[in-house]
């Protein structure tokens, strides 16, 4: 039975508010700075005449700034002609030490705007580097790249701001006088977003991706983001196999809502998966891959390979992150980095045998496993801190305990304490490989204490590169103690049933943005169910259906019944702050010396650290 009072009586009046970082910015509540210089020419030696900038916002003027720049130095007769500003108008108006922080002032918190910001931007960052102030814009829209997306080539003769502010029938008429070709470009800016519109660009992270060119594949796939939901969850690219393909602006596909064991991608059998996501808002991340924001060459191949995109909605950021983990362990999608080989991880496992030794396998069975390693080259690494720290035998011969055979050249140089030629009797070699299994089961301190021991000379020799190697060890073996127990402590509980409050927009459609409870069920390390309640919902009960609903999980036969990857994820949820255990059958408990923080070890290895009881 689950306890109700420790959920319910926290349910009112948490006041928390909701996250809108996974959504972007929208623009109707980005404030722009439009800003327009005038100078004494385009070189790196010319200077600054004449600033003007104005403050928008939701397409209202919040204000205006100009001013004249005494450049201290000459200004061309053709630059006088073509602007209207004159030697005699330029004296006594402030210098730029004057004129640029009011300038920097007006502008502060806002988005950059220029047409060709590139000229503008770069005179604007020389002057503060020359007056040692810090110039970082939060961002850049450059309305010239903007028009040259918008507006075709065949709706206006060329993209100067003169042309472009009678093609949006602006208010003023572009002078070469900052000010005016300000007002000019904030009519030019409001037509463009306007335009923009009705590509789904409504936020300042899709205008500045509007900017950049894209190629005509992603373009035109970019239809298929508009049939995804506006909700938290997984998605991923498809190619059907079947001869015949989607074409472009096909509808996308929804998999079923279903429980926790994950539905496979709807099609036919013949469907690829070719690369898998998770994201707070699907439709709005998926647009990103149709966007020159996408910067990276294969997710440009993938969509060209693609014939559409399917997703499945989720109830917490933890069910998303295990279900687009299983779905990149299934199906081994070509475009996905990491994640791949999380169903195959490497072990650590003592052999069975007269004299066991070390060793580094993918399937341990049921043996006693200590890891698991992404790759061979760190689990061997931990093989060597083992090593270093115990005389466990190093060579692979399978040997016998009535037959001796002979030694090879580490037990002559007694690195190794010979069990091949008998030196060593069975029971003494046991006692050996009974403190390396300790050291697996935890008891890390006879490995740091013989790691420090070889730490010390290594460092008075000023041998640096060996004492790193040394540390590089020993860090290695930690780390995989800390990662190993962790995993085992989760994997041991037939059930947990836990809850966390939350508030962020990560919530089922009507949900999203209200406080409530993330529930999970976690089943011998395993992901079984997962909920959150919607407002006015008691949290208990919730907790109770989610329950009779998980997924039914077998104990294993050895260690967790998910991939060490997932119990990891599972581990990390549950470790966070507020993480309030509604139900626990087993125990959760690490052994007491299974790492060393980070910070401590330095002092332990030089002998000054707290003492410790292994």
């Amino acid at each position: 039975m689950i306890d109700r009072r420790p959920l319910d009586g926290l349910l009112a009046g948490d006041g928390l508010q909701p996250s809108f970082a996974d959504l972007g910015e929208e623009l109707s509540a980005v404030e722009f700075c439009v800003v327009d210089l005038e100078t004494t020419g385009t070189g790196r030696d010319a200077a600054i005449t004449e600033i003007g900038a104005a403050r928008v916002c939701g397409g209202e003027l919040l204000g205006e700034f100009q001013t004249l720049v005494d450049p201290e130095r000459p200004v061309p007769a053709e630059i006088s002609v073509l602007t209207g500003i004159t030697p005699s108008m330029l004296r006594g108006a402030p210098t730029l030490a004057a004129a640029l922080p009011a300038f920097l002032e007006f502008s502060r918190g806002c988005v950059m705007v220029a047409h060709n910001a590139r000229f503008d931007m770069g005179f604007l960052r020389r002057g503060c580097e020359q007056l040692g102030y810090d110039w970082r814009p939060r961002q850049v829209v450059d309305t010239l790249a903007l028009a040259r997306q918008v507006i075709p080539h065949g709706e206006v003769a060329n993209y100067r701001l003169g042309t472009l502010a009678a093609h949006v029938r602006a208010d003023t008429t572009p002078t070469h006088r900052a000010l005016e070709d300000v007002r000019a470009t904030v009519d030019l800016l409001h037509y463009l977003i306007a335009r923009v519109g009705n590509r789904d660009v409504t936020t300042l992270e899709d205008l500045v991706a509007t900017m950049r060119p894209v190629s005509p594949t992603r373009r035109d796939r970019k239809p298929w983001a508009k049939d995804l939901p506006h909700v938290p969850g997984v998605y991923w690219f498809y190619r059907n196999d079947t001869g015949g393909g989607r074409p472009p602006g096909s509808p996308s596909t929804a998999a079923p809502d279903d429980q926790l064991p994950l539905p496979e991608p709807a099609g036919t059998p013949a469907r690829e998966v070719l690369y898998v996501g998770t994201s707070l808002d699907i439709r709005r991340r998926v647009q990103g891959y149709f966007t020159a924001s996408e910067k990276r060459a294969r997710m440009e191949d993938m969509i060209r390979q693609a014939d559409g995109v399917a997703y499945v909605e989720c109830r917490t950021p933890l069910e998303a992150r295990v279900r687009e983990l299983r779905l990149i362990t299934t199906h081994q999608p070509r475009y996905n980095r990491r994640s791949k080989r999380a169903a195959h991880p490497l072990w650590i496992t003592l052999t069975e045998e007269a004299f066991p030794r070390l060793s580094v396998v993918r399937d341990p069975k049921e043996k006693v496993r200590f890891g698991p390693f992404a790759g061979r080259e760190a689990a061997q690494l931990v093989v060597e801190a083992l090593q270093e720290s115990f005389p466990v035998r190093r060579c692979s011969a399978r040997l016998s305990a009535r037959s001796p055979s002979p030694a090879c050249a580490l037990a002559e140089m007694g690195r190794c304490p010979a069990p091949c030629d008998h030196r060593i009797s069975p029971e003494d070699y046991a006692s050996i490989i009974g403190l390396v299994a300790g050291a697996l089961a935890g008891r890390t301190g006879q490995v740091v204490a013989a790691h420090g021991a070889r730490l010390g000379p290594l460092v008075d020799d000023e041998r640096y590169e060996e004492a790193e190697d040394v540390r590089r060890r020993l860090q290695a073996f930690l780390d995989t103690s800390r990662r190993h127990h962790r995993i085992d402590s989760v994997a041991s509980c037939p059930q947990i049933v836990a809850a966390r409050r939350t508030a962020d927009t990560f919530a089922p459609a009507g949900a999203a943005g209200r406080p409530g409870w993330e529930i999970h069920v976690i089943r011998y390390g395993r992901l079984a169910g997962a909920a959150r309640t919607r407002p006015g919902e008691s949290a208990v009960r919730v907790a109770e259906e989610t329950v009779l609903l998980a997924e039914s999980v077998p104990p294993p036969r050895s260690g967790a019944a998910a991939f060490p990857e997932e119990v990891e994820q599972v581990a990390g949820w549950l470790e966070q702050p507020g993480v309030r255990l509604i139900e626990i059958q087993g125990d959760w408990v690490w052994p007491l010396h299974t790492t060393v923080a980070a910070e401590d070890l330095p002092a332990i290895l030089a002998g000054h650290g707290p003492d410790r009881d292994d």
